[in-house]
């Protein structure tokens, strides 16, 4: 038998699912800024997010399970285009 990399899954408890607030709390943390001050369509890349931090935060946010691919989070970064792709993730999951 011979497994292919598509038949590798990650067995992980699933993490309580992430809000738009944690993500909201994360990027603000990660930037030394308040939550309030990043509003959702802001880029956070000019709110100073380089792509070291982003990806860091990608790979917090899958711990818990979520299947998170950074070049996704690349495409939109602002924090409504990153709970939009989280939102369907967990929705998908059932989560």
């Amino acid at each position: 038998m011979v497994l292919e990399p598509g038949d590798i899954r990650r067995i992980i408890t699933p993490a309580a699912p992430v809000t738009r607030e944690k993500m909201r709390a994360d990027i603000a943390k990660m930037l030394h800024e308040d939550p309030e001050e990043i509003a959702g369509g802001d880029s956070l890349i000019d709110l100073g997010l380089d792509s070291m931090r982003a990806m860091n935060l990608v790979l917090m946010w899958s711990e818990g399970g979520l299947d998170l691919e950074f070049s996704e989070f690349a495409e939109d970064p602002t924090l409504d285009g990153w709970w939009a792709l989280v939102d369907a993730r967990q929705k998908a999951r059932g989560g």
